[in-house]
């Protein structure tokens, strides 16, 4: 019984494989059927570097205001103010819950 389908194996090997490959083509995890997942990831993840960009560009502009060579005399005193906890007598005081 096993000599009548021996020819036929190699032929049903390939069509298992065929059907394996396929499945995983459609289902995996860079399937077809999950670009709209990897669309949705890709503009969360622009998005928030969009946002980093921003931030790192206010950044380097504050930096750039501390350096020696062009010192910002407001931006020191800000700085300087927040991190000891001092305020001007004239200052107003608005404090929000974090």
């Amino acid at each position: 019984m096993f000599a009548r389908f021996r020819p036929y194996l190699p032929t049903a090997a390939l069509v298992l494989l065929i059907f394996y490959f396929g499945f995983h083509a459609f289902t995996g995890e860079r399937g077809l059927l999950s670009s709209t997942q990897r669309d949705a990831t890709l503009a969360a993840k622009s998005q928030e570097l969009a946002d980093l960009r921003a931030q790192r560009r206010d950044l380097e502009a504050r930096a750039k205001l501390l350096r020696d060579s062009s010192l910002s005399a407001d931006l020191l005193e800000e700085r300087a103010r927040s991190l000891l906890g001092f305020g001007h007598p004239n200052d107003y005081v608005v404090r929000v819950k974090p």
